[in-house]
């Protein structure tokens, strides 16, 4: 057994191996235990519900890549959504054109990334923590996007982005294939780009990245900016496939994005993590709440679910690096 998986995990690369069996342990269980799992049905709620915590979850990603993290994604793509709302009820709501929408999307991302960009601008230059800054930001979006709504939703959008929110295209929803296209452009610019590289590097030893002539100011803050234009499509997406925005919507997603995260490999101290397999892993996080709701399971149990999940992630790679240091010692 040992051998087969050692197989396995020389297979697909460790990256992968985790998500991966994680995500074969979900397939099995509720497999057996939760009525009409294996079904198109289940798949297609999947490929729907997985677009707008994936993109809040690449959001997070590149912050955790760098040894920080961005606690106000949430908040940065309903404050986006909200912008691309106020741009559309300015030119006629419901009946708003194309030029409305192209035009609020384009506010929108630049809301979401000034939202990043002021993150990573004092984080770089003030070296404050990054929990600290981004909670403080998290707090300003929540409160000042409570006042200009006064606590409740904005609504009443074109029909035409009905198709972006819920639509397909030759049966793919059409959210999936906007999120499929910006894992590949995640994936090739932390696999491709010098920008990736230098991501890495920072959240390996930012002081010895530093020393070696990279700007890891400058590169601070693009991810940071970058972190906030991804929640700004998320943002759009949401309001597209909910016909409406508030401030508060999605809270309960933050701590899912990390989740995936940490379930993807990614390492929490930032220096190694890569796309595909978070991607995996939040494909076995949608499995995971869909068979519970099969199961008749209440969504806050699918909640307490994913934090022992993320606690059980943490104990198992803290006893395979001991095994691992204990392996080497042998040797």
């Amino acid at each position: 057994m040992t051998v087969l998986i050692e197989r396995v995990r020389n297979a697909l690369g460790p990256e992968l191996a985790g998500p991966f069996a994680a995500f074969v342990a979900v397939m099995i269980v509720f497999g057996f235990a939760a009525p009409n799992f294996l079904s198109r049905a289940t798949f297609g709620s999947v490929a729907f519900q997985l677009p707008e915590l994936g993109l809040l979850t690449l959001a997070m990603l590149l912050p955790i890549l760098t040894g920080g993290l961005n606690l106000a994604i949430t908040f940065t793509a309903n404050m986006a959504g909200l912008t691309l709302a106020w741009v559309l009820q300015s030119q006629g709501g419901v009946d708003a054109g194309i030029g409305a929408f192209l035009l609020g999307s384009v506010l929108a991302i630049a809301v979401g990334a000034l939202s990043g960009l002021i993150m990573g601008f004092v984080i770089a230059y003030t070296k404050a923590h990054p929990i600290l800054v981004s909670l403080s930001m998290m707090i300003f979006l929540r409160g000042l996007g409570e006042f200009l709504t006064r606590g409740g939703d904005v609504s009443g959008i074109p029909g035409f982005l009905a198709p972006i929110g819920y639509g397909s295209i030759f049966g793919i929803p059409v959210p999936l294939l906007i999120f499929i296209a910006c894992v590949l452009i995640w994936h090739v610019l932390l696999t491709r780009m010098k920008l990736g590289f230098n991501t890495y590097m920072i959240g390996s030893n930012i002081e010895a990245t530093r020393y070696s002539g990279i700007n890891t100011r400058k590169v601070q803050v693009l991810v940071y900016t970058l972190s906030g234009a991804m929640c700004a499509v998320a943002g759009i997406i949401m309001l597209a496939r909910f016909n409406s925005v508030r401030v508060g919507h999605g809270e309960s997603y933050l701590l899912i994005t990390v989740l995936a995260c940490f379930l993807g490999g990614v390492n929490p101290f930032g220096g190694f993590g890569r796309v595909i397999p978070v991607f995996v892993a939040l494909v076995v996080l949608q499995l995971l709440s869909s068979g519970l709701n099969l199961m008749g399971a209440s969504q806050h149990l699918a909640t307490a679910v994913w934090g022992i999940l993320m606690i059980t992630v943490m104990i198992l790679r803290w006893l395979a690096g001991r095994l691992k240091f204990l392996n080497t010692n042998r040797g």
